[in-house]
């Protein structure tokens, strides 16, 4: 969350941990290979919360059918729209139609906050590949979203 940029409205680092705490307490039959393993799963939970919660409040915004439900003030701490963080996961989805190990590796680093080695060790790949692919997936992602805002415009 710290590589979020400023005026993106998300949930508090707190709020988001808590709410993959309780998700995690459902696991009941999973086996945690260790430490890595464990931060990779909960990279996966915390895309797919802050993607979920992106989507809602753009439904929300259209006027969708959601039933308007007030949010603790202390889980918002920005002003500006969740739309970004929606195009990145359907970019991302489009990434991992592609090249799925790319999409792993931003999925990792970018929302698990996992270094190189970690995500290596994850993956069972050399830091070196997980270093090339983390530039290569940040070359197509930015090349996916300014596409996708040219398209809107």
């Amino acid at each position: 969350m710290a590589r979020e940029r400023s005026g993106v409205k998300t949930l508090q680092p707190t709020a988001l941990i808590n709410e993959v705490y309780l998700r995690l307490v459902n696991f009941k039959e999973i086996e945690w290979n260790d430490r890595v393993h464990f931060f990779a799963v909960c990279a996966r939970m915390m895309r797919r919360i802050l993607t979920d919660a992106a989507r809602s409040r753009h439904y929300q915004k259209r006027g969708g059918d959601a039933q308007r439900v007030p949010l603790d003030d202390a889980l918002i701490f920005s002003s500006r729209p969740w739309a970004d963080l929606v195009e990145l996961d359907d970019a991302l989805k489009r990434l991992s139609k592609v090249d799925e190990r790319k999409s792993q590796i931003v999925e990792m680093r970018f929302f698990g906050g996992l270094s190189v080695q970690e995500t290596a060790q994850v993956l069972k790949v050399s830091q070196e590949t997980v270093l090339r692919d983390w530039k290569l997936a940040k070359i197509w992602l930015l090349k996916e979203l300014s596409e996708d805002q040219r398209s809107e415009a």
